[in-house]
């Protein structure tokens, strides 16, 4: 590895990064749709110019999937490599300290949306696999690249595209860099995600909104009547009233259980620096930790209906509309949660009320074998940069396309080099440029590691393949 390619190309790269994050690729957008193609061919572009000798942009019905294969390495492991073009939505504006695909930095920090989540971590791989190419462009071992636009909206392109062409997924190890440090200096490498399902609520009262005043006491508002079911799906304690949603929850084993008990974790750190409120809700009687990693959660993401723009306007909303969500763990399957949902919320519904429950997208949870010999080389890289081997930890989050990638029988690499502050789907999202530039040292050293470890990790196919090109 070039030990001085980050000092050496520093500006450039910040220059290359910022033109990235710069093109506002909402993909739940339907507005942006072009700008999520012009990330799709920035991502085309830069692989052409690392010396890919297949890039393709796949279409399907939504964003496009970029696909790329670095140059052959006979006799060397594949490395499958995933990550998203698309970002949520930057709402609320006003609250930015600098427009969000203006990207700024303050104090070492890189401010847009996409900066952690996930274009600035895609950029990181890209430079680290451009780090460790020889004088003549090749790379250490074989690389394959699978980058989607539709991770944050639940679109189907890249599954179709896997179930239609699984052997795209055959790998001897998957790297998804999507993820943060556990905190600042302590890497982290993930075991499990919570599992996703995305839903709205719609209720309809009325043929129409009404003057509030000639019918106020006797016309059914529609957002009070959403606001009602709303709060009998969860107590104000936390506990979700869907009936036997925990059910099928499989706790956390308790050699799990103990591990996460030896984390270091400042409670009131996290309140002030992380979670941004005077109090912590949610089951008490269940640590911090099992209640973000290992039990399920059910949230309101907004509301409209009604008037709420500037002034007044006296009515009584015909219609409204929720939408929600619920984080599902391990042992839960989110279609058979969004039927729990469905018939929760129908045995609350008023019979002079037509409310109906639309299930927008989902994915089940991921549970990951971390003994897999890859992760020990992970492991190396990481010790190599930073001093210290990665901590095993859960996420709260979910990445819908992980058991896809793993579906050959690849270990899931599920590792990131974000910050627990940055933000992420939040105003100023944001990415430490030092986690930047450590994080290109990283995963090239990840890269030349892995080439190292050729007999322990291929697989009998990946060999079948490796030697057919040598054949060639």
């Amino acid at each position: 590895m070039d030990t001085t390619f980050v000092t050496r190309e520093q500006d450039r790269l910040l220059r290359e990064l910022i033109d990235f994050l710069s093109i506002p690729s909402v993909s739940a957008l339907p507005a942006h749709a072009s700008d999520c193609r012009r990330a799709a061919e920035w991502l085309r572009d830069e692989l052409l110019r690392l010396g890919c000798p297949t890039v393709e942009v796949i279409e399907g019905n939504g964003h496009p999937v970029v696909w790329a294969e670095g140059p052959q390495v006979p006799g060397r492991p594949t490395l499958l490599i995933y990550g998203h073009y698309d970002v949520q939505p930057p709402d609320p504006l006003d609250e930015w300290v600098s427009p969000p695909f203006e990207p700024a930095i303050r104090d070492g920090r890189l401010y847009a949306r996409g900066a952690a989540d996930d274009k600035g971590q895609v950029f990181c791989l890209l430079k680290a696999y451009e780090s460790v190419l020889d004088a003549d462009g090749q790379p250490p071992l074989n690389v394959h690249f699978i980058f989607e636009g539709e991770e944050e909206c639940g679109g189907r392109v890249i599954v179709d595209l896997l179930n239609a062409e699984p052997a795209r997924t055959q790998a001897d190890a998957a790297l998804v860099c999507d993820m943060s440090f556990y905190a600042p200096g302590i890497p982290a490498v993930y075991t499990a995600l919570r599992g996703l399902c995305y839903a709205e609520i719609s209720v309809r009262t009325l043929e129409r909104d009404l003057h509030s005043g000639s019918y106020g006491g006797v016309a059914p508002n529609a957002i009070e009547t959403l606001v009602r079911i709303l709060a009998e799906l969860k107590t104000e304690d936390g506990e979700i009233q869907i009936p036997k949603i925990y059910k099928a929850v499989e706790p956390p084993a308790k050699s799990e259980s103990r591990s996460w008990k030896k984390l270091p974790f400042d409670k009131q750190a996290y309140l002030r620096e992380e979670v941004t409120a005077r109090a912590l809700t949610g089951l008490k009687e269940y640590s911090i930790f099992e209640r973000v990693w290992a039990l399920p959660t059910f949230e309101i993401h907004g509301i409209r209906g009604g008037f709420v723009g500037e002034g007044a306007k006296t009515v009584i909303p015909a219609q409204a509309t929720a939408k929600v969500s619920l984080r599902l763990v391990p042992g839960q399957r989110h279609e058979k949660v969004g039927h729990q949902l469905e018939r929760a919320v129908a045995a609350l519904a008023p019979k002079w009320a037509d409310v109906k429950v639309t299930l927008l997208h989902g994915g089940d949870p991921v549970q990951v074998d971390v003994d897999h010999s890859a992760f020990e080389v992970l492991d190396q890289a990481f010790e190599s940069v930073t001093g210290r081997r990665a901590v095993r930890v859960r996420a709260g989050g979910s990445i819908p396309i992980i058991p896809e990638l793993g579906r050959s029988g690849a270990p899931v690499l599920l590792t990131g080099i974000g910050l627990p502050d940055d933000g992420l789907h939040s105003p100023n999202e944001k990415l430490d440029l030092d986690q930047l530039w450590s994080g290109i040292e990283i995963f090239g050293r990840f890269f030349e590691l892995l080439a190292e470890h050729s007999g322990t990790l291929m697989t009998s196919a990946t060999e079948e393949a490796a030697e057919a090109v040598g054949a060639d």
